[in-house]
C-alpha cells in the first residue's frame, strides 16, 4: 500500500480483487488515480527534437489505421488462405503491429510514439502485444540501451522514454488489457531507469500474485539496481526470492552479487557465492575473474580465515562433495598470494605447485541424464528411426569411443575427408583396450550415393560396416542426437570439436552435461604435419578449493587446444612451500 501511494500507477494492483482477476485473467480493473508521480510534464508540452523528427520517414498512418470495411462475401463463397491472410494484414491493428515492430528493430522511439498516439486518436484497438513493444522501447530508451536507428541516446530521449513509458503502462490497465511477464519486466526496467529498484522488485512480487511466473530477466532490474546502489541486504532478498521461485541465477547475476558482497566485506557471502559460481558457471569471464582477484587482494580478505582446523572434517567434506572442494569456510590466515597462471599436462599449478583433482560424477546422475536424453531424442527424431538405432546399438555395442563423423571429416578441410576419418578410426583402435574400431556416426548422404562411387571411399566404408563400426543416420535426421546418445549410453569417449552450445544441447538444460562433456570429449587438431587427438584433461576445469585453503579459478581465456587456459591461483604464502614439491 505504501508503494501504491508513492507510485499511483500501481494502484490497479493493490486495489484490484485478486480472486476476481485470476478468475477473469483477460481483463484488468481500471485505474482509479492518475500517475502524477511519474508524469513530470504534459505530453503536449514536451519539446521534441525537430532535427530528429525530420530524419524520420513519417508513415501515413491516419489513412492506414482507420477501420476498413470487411470483405463482403456470401456463405457460399470460399475465401482462399492467401486472401484471408491479406485481409488480416490490412487490418489497422495488423498494420500498427508491423510498423511498431520496425520501430523496435531500428530503435525508433519517437516514431513509435507517433504511431501509438495516432492509433489511439483513430480508435485502433491496442493489444497486449502493441503495449509490450511500446514499453520495451520506452524502457530501452530510459536505460540508455536503445539501438541507434536514427535516434541518439541523450538525456531528453531517456526522460521521454521514462515519462511516456509510465503513462503507457497506466493506460494499459485503464484499457483493461491483461499484462504478461514481458509487461512487468519492462515496467521494472522503467523503474530501475528512475533508480528505483524497490519498485522494480515490488513489480516482480506482484507477478507471483497474478499467477505469472517470473523469469530470470524479470529479476534483473531489481537485482542489478540494488547491487549498483551497494545495497547488499536488498540484493540478497531478491536473490532469495529467485531461489524460492525456482529461478536459477547465471554468471552475470552471481557476479553482481559477488561484487556487492566484496564491497560490503561480507566474507561468508563471498565464500558462498564462489561455490555457487563453481557449481553453475565453472569457467568465469574476465569481468568475474577481476572481482575474484580484487577480493583476494583486499586487506579484509587477509584478515578472514581460521589458523587451525580439523583435518579429518576437511577430508570428509572433500569426499562428500566428490572432490575439489570441502565447503568448510576460509582456511588459513594472512595475505593472499594471487597470480595468473596455467596448469601443466598433469593438472599441476605452475604458480603454487598444487595438483588439481578430477571431480567424480555420480553414476546415478549419468543414468538419469541418459534417460532424459533418450526422451528428448525420441521427441525430436522420428521415433521409429531412433528406436531402430537403439536396437542396433544394443546389438553391436558397447564401444570405447564414438566419432562425430561429419565433424571429424571436416576439421581444417574444405571438403569431407574420408582418409582423415580413417586415421582417427585407426588411432582410436590402437588406443582401445579391446582393440576394436570406435563407432562412427555418419549421415546417410555421406555413406550412399556420391561418396561410395569413389573406390577408395567405398573400400573404407565397407571395412567399417563389416566391423559393425558404422551407423548411417536416416535422411531428415539430426545426427547430433545419435552420436551423443551413443556416447552417453556406452559411457565412453566422444570425438568431436563441436562445442555443443547450440539450441539442441540447451534443451538438455542440465548442469550435468558440461561436467560429462569435460570428462568424455576428445578434440581434434589437424595441421600439415599430423593429426592430433587431445584427450580429456586428468583434472576438472572448475573452481577448486584445496584441503589447505588454496583456490584455483579457471577463466574462459584460452581453450587448452590452441592456447593454454588462464587460471587464477590464490594461496596463503605459508601454504605455497608445502605444494611446490609437486612441481619437481
Amino acid at each position: 500500500m505504501v508503494l501504491a501511494k508513492r507510485f499511483p500507477v500501481l494502484s490497479f494492483i493493490t486495489k484490484s480483487e485478486i480472486p476476481l482477476l485470476l478468475k477473469h485473467r483477460k481483463r484488468f480493473l481500471p485505474l482509479r488515480c492518475c500517475p502524477s508521480s511519474f508524469i513530470t510534464k504534459n505530453v503536449n508540452s514536451y519539446s521534441y527534437n525537430l532535427h530528429s523528427m525530420k530524419r524520420i520517414n513519417c508513415l501515413s498512418t491516419s489513412a492506414n489505421l482507420k477501420s476498413s470495411p470487411p470483405l463482403h462475401q456470401t456463405s457460399s463463397e470460399k475465401v482462399s488462405r492467401k486472401a484471408k491472410k491479406k485481409e488480416h494484414m490490412e487490418l489497422p491493428e495488423s498494420l500498427l503491429k508491423y510498423k511498431l515492430d520496425m520501430c523496435s528493430r531500428h530503435g525508433k522511439l519517437v516514431e513509435a510514439l507517433q504511431l501509438y498516439d495516432e492509433a489511439r486518436q483513430n480508435g485502433v484497438p491496442i493489444s497486449q502485444y502493441h503495449y509490450n513493444v511500446m514499453l520495451y522501447l520506452c524502457s530501452s530508451a530510459g536505460s540508455g540501451s536503445l539501438g541507434q536507428g536514427g535516434s541518439e541516446n541523450n538525456e531528453d530521449l531517456k526522460e521521454l522514454g521514462m515519462r511516456r513509458g509510465f503513462e503507457i503502462f497506466q493506460q494499459m490497465a485503464i484499457d483493461n488489457v491483461a499484462p504478461n511477464e514481458a509487461t512487468f519486466t519492462n515496467a521494472a526496467r522503467l523503474a530501475t531507469a528512475r533508480e528505483d529498484p524497490e519498485m522494480a522488485f515490488d513489480l516482480v512480487r506482484k507477478m507471483k500474485n497474478f499467477g505469472i511466473p517470473p523469469r530470470l530477466r524479470s529479476y534483473g532490474p531489481a537485482l542489478f539496481g540494488f547491487c549498483k546502489k551497494g545495497n547488499a541486504d536488498k540484493a540478497y532478498e531478491v536473490d532469495e526470492h529467485m531461489v524460492d521461485c525456482g529461478v536459477l541465477a547465471e554468471e552475470s547475476e552471481l557476479s553482481a552479487l559477488l561484487k556487492v558482497s566484496v564491497d560490503a566485506k561480507q566474507a561468508d557471502k563471498v565464500y558462498e557465492l564462489l561455490h555457487r559460481i563453481r557449481a553453475t558457471v565453472r569457467q568465469v569471464s574476465e569481468s568475474s575473474a577481476q572481482i575474484v582477484e580484487d577480493w583476494f587482494k583486499s586487506d579484509f580478505a587477509a584478515s578472514v580465515g581460521v589458523e587451525s582446523w580439523d583435518v579429518i572434517k576437511i577430508k570428509e567434506g572433500v569426499v562428500k562433495g566428490g572432490g575439489g572442494w570441502h565447503g568448510q569456510g576460509w582456511l588459513g590466515s594472512g595475505n593472499w598470494r594471487i597470480q595468473r597462471t596455467q596448469m601443466g599436462n598433469k593438472g599441476v599449478c605452475q604458480s603454487c605447485g598444487e595438483k588439481l583433482v578430477s571431480i567424480d560424477i555420480d553414476p546415478k546422475e549419468t543414468e538419469n541424464f541418459a534417460s532424459s536424453l533418450t526422451k528428448l531424442a525420441c521427441e525430436r527424431e522420428a521415433k521409429a528411426g531412433f528406436a531402430k538405432f537403439q536396437a542396433w546399438l544394443r546389438k553391436h555395442g558397447p564401444f570405447d569411443a564414438v566419432i562425430d563423423g561429419a565433424n571429424a571429416g571436416l576439421v581444417n578441410q574444405h571438403h569431407f575427408n574420408f582418409f582423415q576419418v580413417n586415421f582417427i578410426m585407426n588411432k582410436l583402435r590402437e588406443m582401445s583396450p579391446s582393440k576394436r574400431f570406435p563407432l562412427l556416426i555418419l549421415h546417410k548422404r555421406r555413406v550412399h550415393g556420391k561418396p561410395d562411387k569413389d573406390p577408395r571411399n567405398k573400400k573404407l566404408l565397407e571395412t567399417w560396416e563389416k566391423s559393425g563400426a558404422l551407423y548411417a543416420t536416416p535422411l531428415g535426421s539430426d545426427d547430433d542426437w545419435y552420436w551423443l546418445y551413443a556416447a552417453v549410453h556406452c559411457n565412453c569417449l566422444l570425438v568431436t570439436n563441436d562445442e555443443m552450445r547450440d539450441h539442441l544441447f540447451q534443451l538438455l538444460g542440465s548442469s550435468f552435461f558440461p561436467r560429462w562433456k569435460e570428462k568424455h570429449q576428445v578434440r581434434i587438431s589437424v595441421s600439415k604435419r599430423d593429426i592430433q587427438l587431445h584427450m580429456p584433461p586428468p583434472y576438472s576445469i572448475v573452481i577448486q578449493e584445496s584441503e589447505n585453503g588454496s583456490w584455483h579459478v579457471p577463466t574462459v581465456t584460452g581453450d587448452d587446444l590452441e592456447m593454454p587456459r588462464q587460471w587464477l591461483c590464490a594461496t596463503r604464502s605459508k601454504n605455497v612451500s608445502n605444494s611446490l614439491s609437486n612441481l619437481f
